[in-house]
């Protein structure tokens, strides 16, 4: 699938033809990154993506801040000239977490929104849609 930021300066294909899980993430680090109520992250793995290219590479900047419960550096990718948020990857002592990377939702062509995994809840300022997975915290699979 096509990844486009705001402005198209950022551009590439997903590693896969599909995402391994979708979470909309509640927390108030992802509500706060999204200025919305939740951010919405397609889970690819980062084989194919890492290590980045260098064109693509510079057009991205890079903020790090602390993962929500362990600790864990994120490493938030963003466009240098739009400023939108592209995609995150979590790094600790052992190196980079599972292999995979976060794609912002929104900026995937194609993807297919249902069966979202709506995470870190206990933070939520709206309702959980009746029947959704869900996870008060990080769920087991990150």
């Amino acid at each position: 699938m096509d990844v486009r930021c705001q402005c198209g300066a950022v551009q590439f294909k997903t590693p896969s033809e599909k995402p391994q899980a979708l979470y909309h993430c509640h927390c108030t680090q992802c509500r706060k990154q999204s200025a919305s109520a939740f951010g919405t992250s397609a889970v690819f793995t980062s084989e194919g993506l890492f290590p980045m290219d260098g064109e693509l590479e510079e057009k991205l900047k890079i903020y790090t801040r602390t993962g929500n419960e362990d600790g864990a550096q994120v490493e938030c990718y963003f466009c240098k000239e739009c400023g939108v948020r592209v995609l995150h990857r979590r790094r600790n002592e052992n190196g980079y977490g599972g292999g995979v990377v976060m794609i912002k939702g929104g900026l995937v062509e194609g993807l297919k929104w249902e069966g979202g995994i709506h995470i870190h809840t206990e933070n939520a300022v709206m309702p959980i849609p009746e029947g959704a997975e869900q996870y008060e915290g990080e769920p087991p699979s990150i």
